[in-house]
C-alpha cells in the first residue's frame, strides 16, 4: 500500500467520523452561527473607523478645521455601539441558536442567557477615587465573550432541562400564549437566578472577584498563547486543510471555534490603535482572510488562475472559468466540489502546503516589522484580495504587495501538481475520443 493510500485510508476510517461528529455537535454551531449577528454590526462599525482614522495627508486638519477637536470621537460612537458589546450580541446570538436546536422558546432562552451573563458581570466601576454604578465596557466587549458563550450554553440547557422534565407552571388555555410562555419560564428562571447569584458570591470571596477574570486565567491566556503563536497558527491550519481535504468546511468550524479568541486579539489592537499606543498582537482583525484564505480554504485563488488560463484539458479550463470569479470573492466551493479537491491525489499536497507557508509568511512578516500590525477592524469575508489588505490596514500598500507575492508563491506550489493532473485529465479526455 503506497503512502497515499495509507493516508487515504488514515482520513477515511479515522479522521472523517471524528471531524464529522465535531461538526455537527450542537454546542459548537450555536457557538459559531451565534457569533455571527455580530458580524455585519463590525463591518459596519469598521466603516467609522476607517474615516475617523483616513490615512490621507491633511484629513485631520481638515476636519478639525469644520468639525471641531471632539469630532474624531464622535465618528467613533458606531465603533462604541458595536466592538464594545459584542459580548452582548454573542450571548443573545448562542442562545438564540442553541434555543432553536433544542426546539424552546427562544425569546425566553435570550432572556435567560442576558440575566445570566449579566448577574455574573460586576457592575461597579472605580472612577476618579469614588465608585459609581456602571457595566465596565472590557466585560461587555471582546473580553467578556467567554463569559458570554458559558453563560448562554449553561443558561439555555438548565431551561431546556427544566421544559423536558416539565417542571414549569401551566397556566389555563384560555391564557394567551405569551403570558403562558412567560410563566412557563418562571421557574427556570428562579433556579437560574438563584444559581448564579451563589456562583458570583462566591467569586467575589476569591482573588479573581468575578467570572470574566476567572476565565481570563482559565481560557484566554492559554488560548491566546497558542492561537496568537507562529506554530499555534500552523497548526490550526493544517487543521482547517485536512477538514477541507475531508470534505468538511474546515474554516467554519475551526474557525467558529476560536473565533472569540481572533476576536479578543482584534479588539485588543483596535483600542491600542484608537489610543495612539503600540498595536499588541500579530494576529489581529482579518488575518486569515489576507494570508491564508486568498481565494478561499487553501490558497486556491492561485489555482482558479492556473485552472483559467493555464489549463490544457477541457474539463478543469471549464473549471477554472467557472471558479476563477468566485474565487475573486474568496468563494471557492466550485474548486473543492467542483475540481474536486476533496480526496484528489494530485491536489491536497500544495492544498495543505499553501496556506500553512502563506499564513507563516504573513505571521513573521508582521512580527519582524516588514508589515505593520493590523488595527482591528472587520472587513467582509467575501472582500477581494489587494482590496482587502489596503483596507484592513487602513491604506498600507505593503500588505497590497505582499498578497500578489502570495499568490506568486502559491501559483508557484500548485504548478507542478497542476501539470501532472492537467495532463491526467487531458489523457482520459483523449481515450473518451477515440
Amino acid at each position: 500500500m503506497s503512502l497515499f493510500d495509507k493516508f487515504n485510508v488514515f482520513l477515511e476510517e479515522k479522521f472523517m467520523p471524528v471531524a464529522a461528529k465535531i461538526g455537527g455537535q450542537k454546542h459548537l454551531q450555536a457557538i459559531r452561527d451565534g457569533l455571527i449577528l455580530s458580524m455585519p454590526l463590525t463591518i459596519a462599525g469598521s466603516i467609522f473607523m476607517i474615516l475617523a482614522f483616513l490615512p490621507v495627508p491633511g484629513y485631520y486638519e481638515f476636519m478639525t478645521g469644520i468639525f471641531g477637536e471632539a469630532w474624531m470621537g464622535k465618528v467613533l460612537y458606531p465603533v462604541r455601539a458595536t466592538f464594545d458589546i459584542m459580548s452582548i450580541f454573542g450571548c443573545i446570538g448562542i442562545a438564540y441558536r442553541l434555543a432553536e436546536k433544542n426546539k424552546i422558546d427562544c425569546l425566553s432562552a435570550v432572556a435567560l442567557a442576558l440575566m445570566t451573563f449579566m448577574i455574573l458581570t460586576p457592575y461597579k466601576v472605580s472612577f476618579m477615587s469614588t465608585t459609581v454604578e456602571a457595566i465596565p465596557l472590557i466585560y461587555t466587549g471582546s473580553a467578556g465573550l467567554f463569559g458570554a458563550i458559558i453563560s448562554s450554553l449553561i443558561s439555555v440547557e438548565i431551561y431546556t432541562w427544566f421544559i423536558r422534565k416539565n417542571i414549569v407552571i401551566k397556566m389555563p388555555e384560555n391564557v394567551p400564549p405569551a403570558v403562558a410562555r412567560s410563566f412557563v419560564a418562571l421557574i427556570p428562571t428562579l433556579a437560574l437566578m438563584i444559581g448564579t447569584l451563589i456562583i458570583r458570591l462566591l467569586l467575589e470571596s476569591t482573588d479573581f472577584q468575578n467570572v470574566h477574570e476567572l476565565l481570563k486565567v482559565v481560557l484566554t491566556t492559554p488560548l491566546k498563547i497558542l492561537v496568537g503563536s507562529w506554530w499555534g497558527l500552523a497548526i490550526i491550519v493544517a487543521i482547517i486543510q485536512l477538514f477541507w481535504i475531508a470534505g468538511l468546511h474546515g474554516s467554519t468550524i475551526i474557525l467558529g471555534t476560536i473565533g472569540p479568541v481572533l476576536g479578543l486579539l482584534g479588539d485588543q489592537n483596535r483600542l491600542a490603535y484608537e489610543a495612539g499606543k503600540e498595536i499588541p498582537n500579530v494576529l489581529g482583525g482579518p488575518f486569515f482572510d489576507l494570508f491564508i484564505s486568498l481565494g478561499g480554504g487553501g490558497g486556491t485563488f492561485a489555482l482558479a488562475f492556473l485552472l483559467a488560463f493555464a489549463s490544457k484539458s477541457k474539463q478543469l479550463k471549464e473549471v477554472g472559468r467557472i471558479s476563477v470569479g468566485a474565487a475573486c470573492f474568496n468563494i471557492n466551493e466550485p474548486i473543492i466540489f467542483g475540481l474536486p479537491i476533496v480526496m484528489n491525489p494530485y491536489l491536497i499536497i500544495p492544498f495543505f502546503i499553501t496556506p500553512i507557508l502563506t499564513g507563516l509568511i504573513g505571521y513573521f512578516s508582521i512580527a519582524m516589522g516588514i508589515l505593520p500590525k493590523l488595527p482591528g477592524i472587520s472587513i467582509p469575508w467575501t472582500t477581494p484580495p489587494l482590496i482587502s489588505g489596503y483596507l484592513a490596514s487602513i491604506g498600507s500598500f505593503r500588505y497590497v504587495i505582499l498578497q500578489i507575492i502570495l499568490i506568486a508563491i502559491g501559483m508557484i506550489i500548485y504548478l507542478p501538481f497542476f501539470k501532472a493532473f492537467d495532463n491526467k485529465i487531458l489523457e482520459d479526455e483523449k481515450s473518451y475520443q477515440e
